[in-house]
C-alpha cells in the first residue's frame, strides 16, 4: 500500500479520529467484483478512524446486512473487536445509504436516528457518548443530492436541526456542491469550461440573474449572517484560519478523483461540528493516496481531535465530580 501521503497521528492514545469517505459503490463493480472495496479497507485499517461516516453503502443491507458488519470488523481488526455500525435505508431514488461506525471501545450508543423527510439520502444519525463524559454527541453521515439545488438546501437546513443549542454534534459528507470561503484553494469552476453541461444544471443557481456556483449548503451550515456564525464551524476552513495548519492542506480538493469532463477536482467532501467540538481540533486532512484513488472517486476526509480538549467539551465525569 502506497503510504507516503497517509497520516501519521500522535502516538498513544490522547486523540479521537473522525473520517468521511464517499467509496464509490461501496467499492463493488457492475460485474460484482469488490476488489475496490478490499482496497478502502486496507485504508481504513490504515487511518485507524474511531468514527467512520460513509457514503455509498451500496447493497450493505443485502444478505443479512453481511458487508455492513464486514466492514466493522475490519475497522476493529479483521475481527478483533466489532464497531457499532448503522446503516440509513436506501430510497427508490438512489439505492446508495449512508452509514456510520463507532469504536466501542471509545463511544457508547445513546440513541440512533434518521432523518428521512424531504432527504434523497437519508441522514444516519447516531447518537453517541464518549466514554467517561456527561454530554451527548450527535453523528451525522449526509450525502446530499447529487441533481436539485433546491433540496441540497433543503436538506442542509435539516442538518442544522443536529446543532440545535446545548447540541454537540460532528457531521460529515458528501455536499456536492462548493464551499462558500474566498480561501479555497481550488477556485469555483468556469461553467463555460465544463463538457458536461447536465452537471452544470445540478450544480449551480441563479444570482443577480447568472448562474453561479451552489455554495449554498455551506453558507446555510457555516456562514455567516448579520455578522453571527451558522450552526456548524467547516472543520477544512477552521483548520486553516484557526489553526493555520502547515502540516498538510486542509483545503485540498476532493472529487473527482476519476472523472475529467467536469473540470479540475473541487472541495465537495467536508466535515462540520458544532463550536465547542471543532475548539478540540488538531488537524484536518484530505488523504489521497494512489490506494485511495484505486478504492473511490473521492478522497478520505480525516478529522483529528485532542481527546482531553474533547472530553473537557463533552463533560468529564472528573471535572464534574471535582466540582
Amino acid at each position: 500500500m502506497t503510504t507516503a501521503l497517509m497520516p501519521s497521528p500522535p502516538a498513544g492514545d490522547d486523540v479521537i479520529r473522525v473520517a468521511s469517505w464517499n467509496v464509490e459503490h461501496n467499492g463493488i463493480d457492475r460485474t460484482g467484483d469488490d476488489t475496490r472495496w478490499h482496497t478502502a479497507m486496507g485504508v481504513l485499517a490504515e487511518v485507524k478512524p474511531h468514527l467512520l461516516l460513509r457514503q455509498e453503502l451500496t447493497g450493505a443491507h443485502l444478505n443479512g446486512s453481511r458487508t455492513l458488519w464486514a466492514e466493522a470488523g475490519h475497522l476493529g481488526g479483521d475481527g478483533d473487536i466489532q464497531y457499532f455500525p448503522f446503516l440509513a435505508p436506501a430510497t427508490p431514488e438512489s439505492p446508495n445509504p449512508t452509514g456510520v461506525y463507532a469504536d466501542p471501545r471509545v463511544f457508547d450508543v445513546i440513541a440512533y436516528y434518521v432523518h428521512v423527510t424531504g432527504m434523497w439520502h437519508p441522514v444516519c444519525n447516531p447518537v453517541v457518548r464518549l466514554k467517561g463524559t456527561t454530554t451527548d454527541l450527535s453523528i451525522g453521515s449526509f450525502h446530499l443530492c447529487s441533481h436539485d439545488p433546491g433540496k441540497r438546501a433543503s436538506e442542509a437546513n435539516r442538518l442544522t436541526t443536529l446543532g440545535k443549542p446545548g447540541m454537540a454534534a460532528i457531521i460529515g459528507g458528501d455536499t456536492n456542491s462548493f464551499a462558500h470561503t474566498r480561501i479555497e484553494t481550488a477556485p469555483l469552476p468556469d461553467w463555460s469550461t465544463i463538457a458536461d453541461r447536465s452537471y452544470v444544471a445540478h450544480r449551480t443557481i441563479e444570482r443577480d440573474g447568472r448562474l453561479v456556483a451552489d455554495t449554498r449548503p455551506d453558507e446555510i451550515l457555516s456562514g455567516q449572517y448579520d455578522g453571527q456564525p451558522s450552526v456548524f464551524r467547516e472543520l477544512g476552513h477552521y483548520a486553516a484560519t484557526v489553526l493555520r495548519q502547515q502540516y498538510s492542506n486542509p483545503l485540498a480538493p476532493t472529487a473527482s478523483l476519476w472523472r475529467k469532463d467536469q473540470g479540475p477536482m473541487r472541495r465537495i467532501d467536508r466535515l462540520y461540528a458544532t463550536p465547542q467540538v471543532a475548539a478540540a481540533l488538531l488537524k484536518l486532512e484530505v488523504i489521497n493516496t494512489e490506494d485511495v484513488r484505486r478504492a473511490s472517486d473521492h478522497a478520505l476526509v480525516l478529522a483529528t481531535f485532542s481527546l482531553a480538549k474533547l472530553r473537557r467539551a463533552l463533560g468529564w465525569r472528573e471535572a464534574v465530580l471535582a466540582a
